[in-house]
């Protein structure tokens, strides 16, 4: 992996075409100088948890929910690639819509998160469809687009947490040029400089197969997730979304929308054994309609 890795990174450094048309024009995004992020953790304000019901995020009150043991697996696997090669900045995205990908990017930063001093900001870079500020009841606005426009500072777009290690970043007004706001040469800066702050940055991006924004942005990241819905994604969508891609740094693939029967049943026997039959049944409040997941690595291929 780390060999591939290394490769695709040098065809980046020697200038991958950018995808979409000319840039729009916009105005200089505010200070703070994104080149430097010095002192930005000082100025960020900070939200309540408090996310919505039908989010399904994981609750670090109920750790016995077999979910986020699931998210605990792909955070540890992601873990593990990121001590192989530099992997900080993380796309997430989907051949198609609806097959998960703002629960598994909302999920793993907040598992990431959990972690002592793994500070990790979630993006919605989605500007065509956001989501996650209603997953976690914050304003929409100020956010990314406004940053890109010159119209809001950085630290007026990122919010804390309250008491964790987790930062959101929500995708702001809607703009009817969003291709061409991310292709501004603001945007690669922003991703590069923000490693320097977080070791995780996940942005939760628009499907493959229906925008080009995750294709652009995946060149400006260190790593792809590509999540697929179990008995809803085809194989062909998958070879599509992938060979489409001008930078294919997918590190994973997520199987998204295990049946409860299937997922629980892994964990019988553990919960028991570990939690004792009182503990057994805290993962069952959830809906049937709950997303799991399960990433399977992508192997090196010479």
């Amino acid at each position: 992996m780390s060999r591939v890795h290394d490769a695709l990174r040098k065809a980046e450094r020697s200038g991958t075409p950018s995808a979409g048309g000319a840039a729009t024009s916009v105005a200089t995004p505010a200070s703070p100088d994104p080149t430097t992020l010095h002192g930005l953790l000082e100025q960020i304000g900070e939200v309540d948890w408090d996310p919505a019901e039908e989010g399904h995020l994981i609750d670090a009150e109920k750790p016995n929910q077999a979910p986020t043991e699931e998210f605990r697996s792909l955070r540890t696997r992601v873990n593990h690639l990121q001590g192989l090669q530099p992997l900080h900045t993380l796309v997430v995205t989907s051949p198609s819509p609806a097959e998960g990908k703002t629960f598994t990017a909302a999920n793993l930063a907040v598992v990431q998160s959990h972690l002592q001093h793994n500070l990790t900001l979630l993006a919605d870079f989605d500007f065509r469809r956001p989501t996650l500020h209603n997953l976690f009841k914050i304003d929409r606005s100020p956010g990314v687009t406004e940053y890109l426009q010159g119209k809001a500072s950085l630290p007026e777009i990122i919010k804390r947490v309250k008491g964790t290690n987790l930062y959101l970043m929500p995708a702001g007004g809607a703009v009817l040029n969003p291709l061409e706001l991310l292709n501004l040469k603001e945007v690669r800066v922003l991703l590069e400089r923000l490693p320097t702050v977080f070791n995780w940055v996940i942005l939760d991006t628009p499907p493959l197969l229906f925008a080009a924004d995750a294709n652009l942005l995946a060149t400006m990241t260190d790593g792809t997730l590509l999540v697929v819905r179990l008995s809803q994604t085809t194989i062909d969508t998958v070879t599509r979304a992938i060979q489409g891609m001008s930078h294919n740094n997918v590190i994973g693939v997520v199987a998204n929308g295990a049946s409860r029967s299937e997922l629980y049943s892994k964990y019988s026997y553990y919960q028991s054994y570990y939690y004792g039959k009182d503990d057994e049944g805290e993962g069952e409040g959830l809906q049937a309609e709950t997303e799991d997941a399960v990433v399977e690595e992508k192997q090196d291929q010479r």
